[in-house]
């Protein structure tokens, strides 16, 4: 069974093209699933060990597709916004930190290659984030010497190998983060539209969405 992230994106979007928190987008996104291949069984906030049964060692999958054994990464990252749609009142805050946002999407792609090589391994799996905020795809001013120029995620790119921080950046912005990240596959990140609402500043969501295949799959498509 395979998963088309990008059919459920769109399917999504009609419906929900906006969310309150990432809690949100995820129950949506497994929902939405659910009616689309109901023989995915989706799971919330499921654990996973790959190594050991220790429960001091799981990790939990924003979505387990058990019927599928496909496992989902989700980040909603979001500038300030506030709007109205459907009856329905929207206040998305300013997050900010883009850089810490980067490396947690990449540390996704980098827990779903040690998913998918797990003895009992997943399918494939899936890193998606959605955003309203264009410093995640645009190429932004002085990103090339940033302290996480490596982390970048510009449309176009690809992402692959051994990524790292700047010596310069600070304590407290690799805090909990420090170890570099180490890829085995190439990413391309191929940002699509999500919804726009054109009502002004952020009001534009795009989405990109990496696969990772298992190793015994085939190729990988650098994203979706």
């Amino acid at each position: 069974m395979t998963l088309d992230i990008a059919s459920v994106m769109e399917s999504l979007s009609r419906e929900r093209p906006i969310f309150h928190s990432e809690a949100d987008f995820q129950h949506a996104m497994a929902w939405r699933i659910r009616e689309m291949l109901p023989e995915c069984q989706p799971r919330l906030e499921f654990p996973f060990s790959p190594e050991s049964p220790s429960p001091t060692k799981r990790l939990k999958l924003d979505i387990w597709l058990e019927g599928a054994r496909i496992a989902i990464e989700l980040k909603y990252k979001t500038q300030k916004l506030n709007l109205h749609f459907h009856g329905e009142c929207f206040a998305l805050r300013n997050q900010s930190v883009q850089d810490i946002g980067r490396y947690d999407f990449i540390s996704d792609i980098d827990r779903l290659e040690q998913i998918t090589e797990n003895p009992l391994p997943a399918t494939a799996g899936f890193a998606v984030m959605l955003t309203n905020d264009p410093l995640y795809w645009k190429q932004a001013r002085g990103e090339d010497t940033a302290n996480d120029a490596a982390f970048h995620l510009k449309d176009g790119r690809t992402i692959e190998g051994e990524m790292a921080w700047s010596n310069r950046a600070a304590a407290g912005t690799t805090k909990d983060r420090e170890k570099p990240l180490r890829l085995k596959g190439r990413y391309k990140a191929n940002w699509r539209n999500y919804w726009d609402f054109r009502e002004g500043t952020h009001s534009e969501f795009r989405y990109l969405a990496v696969e990772v295949p298992a190793p015994r799959g085939k190729p990988p498509e650098e994203s979706v």
